[in-house]
């Protein structure tokens, strides 16, 4: 596991990294006909969203100390 220490302004950036590009990948799933690679791009779309996840959580938690 990695364990990352983020100030509010990186936060914000990966979190708006990450919706860009998940806003992206549903357009490239919409528009691929390769099954295989329509299967690969739905399971980074899935792994992209256990990361925002997890960033989404770690953002409510509050800081040990």
């Amino acid at each position: 596991m990695v364990h990352l220490e983020l100030d509010d302004e990186e936060t914000a950036l990966l979190q708006q990294t990450l919706e860009d590009c998940l806003s992206d990948l549903r357009g490239e799933i919409a528009d691929t006909y390769s099954h295989d690679y329509k299967d690969m791009l739905k399971s980074k779309k899935v792994l992209l969203l256990k990361i925002q996840e997890a960033l989404n959580q770690a953002s409510l938690e509050p800081l040990h100390g």
